[in-house]
């Protein structure tokens, strides 16, 4: 499992994405395991690791997806993150993840719904702001460069 840093404010996440048979993009969103909001796969830096490996490996972990991450972060927000001992403010650094499928069974299988959406409405359904802003990015034109192979 991972590990977070000795600050515990910093996590990596991944923005699973495909484009649905009528060429729209699409974004995985899952439920969170207590709160059952909509989130992305997130989770604290991994020993050995880099921030976009850590972001996969969530991915793998809480929605058994695999596919590519890209190296760049496309973004970073920011939540109130539940702890037993408190809140602590995180900062999200968000990795473009390309979905070419979803295992069957996978470690948080059962904890978690995952379920596609279109870019446009999954910007409704999460409730961090800052995530919403960059899914609303992913979802325009920035999106579109991605598609066509312009970036």
């Amino acid at each position: 499992m991972a590990k977070h840093n000795s600050d515990g404010t910093t996590q990596f996440a991944a923005l699973p994405w495909r484009l649905s048979p009528g060429g729209t993009r699409q974004v995985m969103l899952l439920t969170s395991r207590e709160t059952h909001r909509w989130v992305i796969p997130k989770g604290w830096p991994m020993k050995g690791r880099k921030p976009a490996e850590a972001a996969a490996q969530e991915a793998y972990e809480e929605a058994g997806l695999i596919g590519h991450i890209d190296k760049r972060p496309i973004g970073n927000f920011h939540y109130p993150k539940r702890l037993p001992d408190g809140e602590v403010l995180c900062q999200v650094w968000v990795f473009l993840f390309r979905v070419e499928r979803q295992l069957d069974n996978y470690r948080e299988k059962g904890q978690r719904e995952t379920k596609w959406f279109d870019a446009e409405e999954a910007v409704d359904l999460v409730e961090e702001g800052g995530l919403a802003e960059i899914i609303d990015r992913f979802s325009g034109s920035y999106a579109r460069l991605i598609v066509y192979g312009k970036s």
